[in-house]
């Protein structure tokens, strides 16, 4: 990851080596309960941007137009509780458990949070020990009334270990931007392109000064809960804001200028993955991310407090399960 992507997602470059992802759990492949998910049709939209708040070095444009196949997403991103489900029935231990520490946004730690190691070029970013998906903020901390929100601290490959568990997979980003859209045809937000129409807060974002004073004007300092804040015209919630989320996609800043135009499904290889949506961090000062265009990359084994995931599924593989 370039050092121009820190500021939103700390990953393993910037912090020590980290152990190797986990196999799969061997009863992958099974149909848990389906979270709700959304039937969308598919057909021809117009990918990318070309807004003066893109940074060009992401490669959110040119805008081209992309047609795809109908496919299902999840109405919500994976909670706690989701993914506490996936892990007693398998026992999967998720990257960040493994290795012991994950990256946390210093903001949300104890004014006497003993000192901790930073980021370099983004100090907010402190690397925990003790931090995973069921101790957001470290050892201290606990998922008590928040079973609710976004799971969080979730490598790549433990985001896509819970989708091969429930019969469904990652999106591919191609697939994510038209569901984010909603419908909406080049609009910078899913809702048209004022950030607040009519003053009222839409997302989960940074409101004050970054990343020094949040005034939590959206009624939040970190997640919220997966279905807070009205959907989108698909009636998909919180696609931009709250958390980053994966996509399967390799990520790439020059590949989709002449990729295929019909379900695309990102270069073969590379060394971060695709990452959509922004998140409860980003302000328009440093980072103007949180639109369905803007795109970012982080390793697969990177972890951090504002990363999670949800999931897709192909309509006929949809239409075969419980």
């Amino acid at each position: 990851m370039t050092g121009s992507r820190t500021c939103c997602v700390p990953t393993s470059e910037t912090a020590p080596s980290l152990i190797p992802a986990a196999a799969v759990p061997p009863d992958a492949g099974c149909r848990a309960p389906d979270a709700a998910m959304i039937m969308l049709a598919g057909g021809t939209f117009r990918m990318g941007s070309n807004d003066a708040l893109a940074r060009p070095a992401d490669g959110e444009g040119p805008v081209r137009p992309v047609t795809l196949a109908p496919f299902w997403m999840d109405r919500y991103a994976v909670s706690n509780a989701d993914f506490a489900g996936f892990v007693a029935a398998t026992g999967y231990v998720t990257v960040a458990e493994r290795q012991g520490w994950s990256f946390v946004f210093g903001g949300l730690l104890p004014d006497d949070f003993p000192p901790t190691r930073g980021v370099a070029g983004a100090p907010w970013w402190r690397l925990v020990e003790g931090a995973d998906w069921r101790h957001p903020e470290g050892p201290h901390s606990h998922l008590d009334q928040r079973s609710n929100h976004p799971v969080v601290h979730v490598a790549w490959h433990d985001a896509a270990a819970y989708a091969a568990w429930a019969g469904k997979r990652l999106p591919a980003e191609a697939e994510w931007e038209f569901a984010a859209r909603g419908g909406l045809d080049a609009m910078r937000f899913p809702w048209g392109d004022d950030l607040t129409p009519d003053g009222e807060h839409r997302m989960n974002v940074w409101q004050g000064v970054f990343p020094t004073v949040n005034t939590a004007e959206d009624g939040w300092c970190g997640t919220c809960p997966v279905d807070a804040f009205p959907p989108n015209g698909h009636g998909l919630y919180n696609m931009t804001g709250n958390v980053w989320e994966w996509c399967a996609d390799w990520f790439d800043t020059h590949w989709h200028r002449t990729a295929p135009r019909v379900n695309p499904q990102g270069p073969p290889y590379g060394q971060a993955r695709v990452m959509k949506g922004g998140s409860y961090l980003c302000h328009i000062s440093y980072c103007a991310r949180y639109r369905p265009a803007a795109r970012t990359g982080s390793s697969p084994d990177s972890t951090t407090g504002h990363t999670g995931f949800r999931c897709a599924r192909d309509v006929e593989e949809a239409r075969t399960s419980p």
